[in-house]
């Protein structure tokens, strides 16, 4: 029996009452939504703040447009992320269970998603209201290393995502995580992978450092260079982590034919990995153009 780590004794509900026969509750995903959006609006007025950042010392919006700005982002990343979840990851079942779609407490979002919501939701203010787009979407990745890492550290709390089975010294025993994946009898406990932790530190922190001391040395005078860096990163980030994140059993068990020529054909890709390699392509596009265009 190898050395493993047991799960923590971690509810997922924060708190619960009960009013009128209805029970609400306050979910640590919910919390961990709520304060990356906070946090990450407040780097977004503190980097408008600093005008010496901004290409001509001119910052691509007033912290009163970012708080416009916060509620279409906010409807980007829940509408967005939910549509994620449903075509992404689980068409077959959602496509029996409409009524399901809007309930996004079962099932959660899909990080994919929320970012094409955000990207179409900056889109359209920055096109009303004609401010810099490539500017704007270096201001919004700066904001978006919190939220991916609280997400990340709720998704451990909550016991989800986990990673592969493995016998290094760190591995967690997940409840509900079954042993015949580990190839052991019943019973016994099956040590995994915190891929969470691992999304946490890589996607979250470590990409935060990387895009702050950027924008400390000067990187917001290349409109697309903070942007560009990101959507590499975040991309190359999950890329790696795929390798000891559990695969998502999904795509046999709902019959998806590209998750299940993928899984059984040998190509070893999951859907988290080819959903990263457009953005990795994307964002080395931002970073080329944004030096080509401040060489010019």
């Amino acid at each position: 029996m190898k050395a493993a780590i047991p799960f923590p004794p971690l509810s997922p509900e924060i708190f619960s009452i009960s009013l009128f026969g209805m029970e609400f509750a306050l979910r640590w995903y919910a919390l961990a939504y709520i304060v990356g959006l906070l946090t990450g609006w407040k780097l977004a007025v503190w980097a408008v703040k600093q005008a010496q950042l901004w290409v001509d010392n001119t910052p691509p919006m007033t912290p009163r447009q970012i708080e416009d700005l916060l509620t279409w982002i906010i409807l980007g990343v829940i509408l967005g992320g939910r549509l994620g979840i449903v075509f992404f990851y689980h068409p077959g079942y959602y496509l029996s269970h409409p009524a399901e779609i809007l309930q996004i407490w079962k099932g959660g979002m899909a990080f994919h998603g929320g970012f094409l919501g955000v990207v179409i939701a900056a889109w359209i203010y920055t096109s009303i209201h004609k401010l810099p787009k490539l500017s704007t979407a270096d201001m919004l990745a700066l904001a978006t290393p919190p939220g991916l890492l609280l997400g990340r550290l709720a998704n451990f709390i909550n016991a989800e995502l986990w990673g592969r089975p493995t016998d290094l010294p760190w591995g967690v025993i997940f409840p509900g995580g079954l042993a015949q994946d580990c190839g052991q009898p019943l019973g016994e406990f099956c040590a995994r992978h915190p891929s969470q932790l691992y999304e946490a530190a890589l996607e979250g922190l470590l990409l935060l450092i990387v895009l702050l001391i950027m924008v400390k040395r000067g990187a917001l005078k290349k409109p697309g260079m903070v942007a560009g860096t990101f959507f590499a990163g975040y991309g190359i980030g999950r890329f790696i982590v795929e390798f000891f994140r559990q695969p998502d059993l999904q795509f046999v068990s709902e019959g998806n034919p590209l998750g299940l020529a993928l899984h059984l054909n040998g190509y070893g890709l999951t859907m988290g990995q080819i959903l990263n390699l457009p953005m990795i392509a994307f964002g080395l596009a931002l970073i080329w153009l944004a030096m080509r265009r401040h060489r010019a």
